[in-house]
């Protein structure tokens, strides 16, 4: 049976193990784009601050395509098990 100090080492390394799964997910979906994606990617977040309505409409286009290519949906897939599996959840009722 491990002890409390040790319990307590390995309930302060899980979310650092968390992220550095996240870290490597996110950074595979990153180097999916070119150089020059990832350079007007930035650009256009920039330009915007945050708010698409920033954009016009030629840039809302194309900042949804560079979104998709990221595939954001396939790496919130990838990651949920992570975050499910560390939250406890109250009981209702």
């Amino acid at each position: 049976m491990p002890s409390a100090k040790s319990a307590a080492r390995l309930k302060t390394a899980v979310p650092w193990t968390m992220l550095a799964r996240l870290v490597m997910v996110l950074g595979t979906r990153w180097s999916a784009l070119s150089g020059k994606e990832r350079a007007r990617l930035s650009a256009l977040l920039r330009t915007s601050r945050g708010r698409v309505g920033n954009l016009n409409t030629r840039e809302r286009a194309e900042l949804r395509k560079l979104v998709r290519k990221l595939d954001l949906k396939g790496a919130g897939r990838e990651l949920m098990p992570l975050f499910r599996a560390g939250g406890k959840r109250r009981k209702r009722g």
